[in-house]
C-alpha cells in the first residue's frame, strides 16, 4: 500500500502538468464553443444541460479526464509489451465496423450501440501510433533496408485500407500524416519531396486543366517543364564535374532556342514533340555523363523523371474513374474550376462569411448571427472554427492556433527529450495527427482544402474524437513521466 502511495506521489511529480492544462483549456473551450454554435435563443438552455449539445459535450469531456488519469496509472511497460495486440485488435475492430455500421450519408464508419456511437478509425490512431513505435524502437531497426520500409508503411497503410472500405476518406488521409515521423526516423528526404511534387502536380494539373498552350493542356505544359527543370537541378546536385553541369545546361538552352526557331518559323509541331525532345536529348546526355560518374544517381534521376511523367499523365483518369462525384466537384470548387455557392461550396462559402463577418475582435460570446441563424450547416462539428472567427474574432481564432502551437511544440519537445525510440517516435506520431487535423480543418472551413469532413480537435462535437486524442495525449503523457526508468532523466 505504501509502495502504491509512493508510485503515485512519483507520478504526481514527473508528469508534464503543463501539457495537462493546454489539454483541459482546450477541451474546456471546446465545449463553450459547442454551445455558442447550437445556441438557440428561443429555446436557450442551460450549457451544462444534456439537452444540449455543450452538455453531452462536457459529459465526455469528464469521461475523458477519468479516462485520461486511469491510463497515466498503466505501466508504460504494458503500452510497448502490448502495442502489437493492440494494433491486431482495433484493426479487426475496423474490419467489423465495414459490416455491421449502419449506412450513414454513403458512410460505414460509426458503430451504434443503443444511444451512442462511436467512430473505430478515431480509436485505430494511437493503437497505429503504438505499433509504429514499438517496430521502430526493436533492436537493430533502422530505415535503410527494403524489409524495414515495407513493414513500417505496411503498418501505416492497413487501417487507411480498412477506413477507406468504410468509405471514411478524410479519416484515411489522416494516417498518412505519419510519413514525417518516418522522415524523422531516418527516411530519404527525397521521399518527402516527392510527395509534395506529386500533391503539386496533381492540383496544377487540375487547375489549369482546360488551356491549351502548343496543344497541350496548359497545367500539363507547367508542370512538365517543372519537371525538366527538377531535372536539371538534381544533375546540378549530383554532379562533380563543373565542365559536365556546364555542358547539361549549354544542351537544354540549345534546345530551348531550337523548339524557339521552330515555333517563329510556324512550323506546326504538337507541344509534346518539343518537350520531349528537349527532355529526351537532355537526358540521354544525362546518361551519358554520369554513366561515367555515379551509376545510383542515374537510376535516382531517371527514375524521378519517368515516374513524374506518369503521373502526370495518370491524374486525369484518377481524379475521373477513382474519387467519387462529390469528392470530384469539392475538388473543383476548392480550386476555383467550377462555382458551386449553393451546392458543394455553399459551406464553405458561408463559413468564409461567418469569418470575414467577425472582423478583429468579433461579435462577442452568443453574438454571431451566421451562427445563430445556422447559415453554416455542421457548425458544431468539422466547421466549428467558423464560430470562433464570428464571435472571437481575428484575436480569438488566432489565440486558439496558437494554442495548439504550443501544444505541438511541447509534445515535439517532450518528443526530443526522450531516451528511447519507442517513447520518441510515439510523441512524434501525436505531434503529426495533431498537426494535420489542425492544417486541414482550419484549411477546408477558410477554403484552401477540400471538404473532407476533418474535425478539429477537442473542439468538435463528438465523443469519439475527443477519446481518441486522450487516449494519445495520455499515454503519451505516461511514457515521459517513466522516462527515468529507461535513462538518464
Amino acid at each position: 500500500m505504501e509502495q502504491s502511495s509512493d508510485h503515485n506521489n512519483k507520478l504526481i511529480k514527473k508528469v508534464d502538468w503543463f501539457t495537462i492544462l493546454l489539454y483541459l483549456a482546450l477541451v474546456v473551450a471546446g465545449a463553450i464553443t459547442i454551445y455558442a454554435a447550437t445556441y438557440n435563443f428561443e429555446k436557450a438552455g442551460s450549457m451544462f444541460s444534456f439537452a444540449e449539445f455543450s452538455g453531452k459535450q462536457f459529459l465526455w469531456a469528464g469521461l475523458s479526464f477519468v479516462l485520461g488519469f486511469s491510463l497515466l496509472m498503466i505501466d508504460r511497460s504494458i503500452y510497448e509489451a502490448y502495442a502489437y495486440p493492440i494494433y491486431g485488435i482495433m484493426i479487426l475492430l475496423l474490419i467489423i465496423t465495414i459490416f455491421i455500421a449502419p449506412n450513414v450519408n454513403g458512410s460505414r464508419s460509426w458503430i451504434v450501440m443503443g444511444p451512442i456511437s462511436l467512430q473505430s478509425a478515431e480509436f485505430a490512431k494511437f493503437a497505429t501510433a503504438l505499433a509504429l513505435a514499438r517496430l521502430m524502437s526493436t533492436y537493430g531497426f533502422a530505415l535503410n533496408s527494403k524489409k524495414n520500409y515495407a513493414v513500417a508503411l505496411g503498418i501505416i497503410f492497413l487501417p487507411i485500407l480498412c477506413i477507406i472500405l468504410q468509405r471514411e476518406t478524410g479519416s484515411a488521409l489522416v494516417y498518412t500524416s505519419l510519413i514525417f515521423v518516418l522522415y524523422r526516423e531516418g527516411m530519404s528526404g527525397f521521399i518527402l519531396f516527392a510527395a509534395l511534387c506529386a500533391i503539386t502536380y496533381f492540383v496544377v494539373v487540375l487547375k489549369f486543366a482546360t488551356t491549351l498552350i502548343l496543344g497541350i493542356p496548359l497545367g500539363t505544359f507547367m508542370v512538365l517543364t517543372i519537371i525538366l527543370l527538377l531535372t536539371l537541378a538534381i544533375i546540378i546536385v549530383y554532379c562533380k564535374s563543373a565542365r559536365m553541369t556546364r555542358d547539361v545546361l549549354i544542351i537544354y538552352l540549345a534546345c530551348s532556342i531550337i523548339s524557339g526557331l521552330i515555333l517563329w518559323l510556324g512550323v506546326n509541331l504538337n507541344g509534346y514533340v518539343i518537350l520531349f525532345s528537349t527532355i529526351g536529348i537532355t537526358l540521354l546526355y544525362l546518361i551519358y555523363s554520369l554513366l561515367h560518374e555515379n551509376l545510383k544517381h542515374v537510376v535516382i534521376t531517371i527514375s524521378y523523371m519517368v515516374a513524374s511523367i506518369i503521373f502526370v499523365f495518370m491524374v486525369d483518369f484518377a481524379f475521373n474513374n477513382v474519387l467519387q462525384p462529390h469528392q470530384q466537384t469539392r475538388i473543383k470548387v476548392t480550386l476555383g474550376i467550377e462555382e458551386d455557392a449553393h451546392g458543394a461550396g455553399y459551406n464553405v462559402n458561408q463559413s468564409k462569411i461567418a469569418i470575414g463577418s467577425g472582423g478583429l475582435t468579433g461579435k462577442g460570446f452568443l453574438g454571431g448571427t451566421q451562427t445563430k441563424l445556422k447559415y453554416v450547416p455542421e457548425q458544431h462539428t468539422d466547421f466549428i472554427f467558423c464560430t470562433i472567427g464570428e464571435e472571437q474574432g481575428f484575436i480569438g481564432a488566432s489565440a486558439v492556433i496558437l494554442l495548439f502551437l504550443t501544444l505541438i511544440l511541447r509534445i515535439i519537445k517532450i518528443a526530443e527529450r526522450q531516451h528511447t525510440a519507442f517513447g520518441r517516435v510515439y510523441a512524434y506520431c501525436v505531434a503529426s495527427y495533431l498537426i494535420f487535423h489542425l492544417s486541414i480543418n482550419i484549411g477546408m472551413v477558410i477554403g484552401l482544402c477540400p471538404v473532407i469532413g476533418i474535425p478539429l480537435p477537442f473542439f468538435s462535437y463528438g465523443g469519439s474524437s475527443l477519446w481518441g486524442f486522450t487516449f494519445l495525449l495520455f499515454i503519451l503523457l505516461k511514457i515521459d513521466a517513466e522516462r527515468g526508468a529507461y535513462g538518464v532523466w
